[in-house]
């Protein structure tokens, strides 16, 4: 198993309260995670007010301390299924790391 680095797309699931955040990593250490990202909740709207051309918030920067991860997973595709990295770049055009 390969180690997530800085500047892969990746799902963080948090607890206290309970949230799953996709996007850009861009640190980790002892402290915390340190990423761009969206609620995953909001993901598919974000999307199609993309390709709407319609206000929406966007992604965010975001630190989140140790003792709230529960666990960082590697955004990646399944079999025949996309990540959410290429279905938002299949949907949008754009580059998820471009933005």
């Amino acid at each position: 198993m390969a180690k997530i680095e800085t500047g892969e797309t990746i799902i963080i699931v948090l607890r206290d309260p309970r949230e799953k955040i996709w996007g850009v990593l861009d640190e980790t250490n002892s402290a915390g995670v340190y990423m761009r990202g969206i609620d995953l909740n909001a993901f598919d709207d974000w999307i199609r007010a993309i390709v709407n051309n319609d206000p929406f918030f966007g992604m965010s920067d975001y630190f989140f301390p140790m003792w709230r991860v529960e666990r960082v997973i590697r955004d990646e595709a399944s079999g025949e299924i996309p990540s959410m990295a290429e279905q938002f770049q299949q949907k949008t055009g754009l580059e998820i790391l471009t933005l």
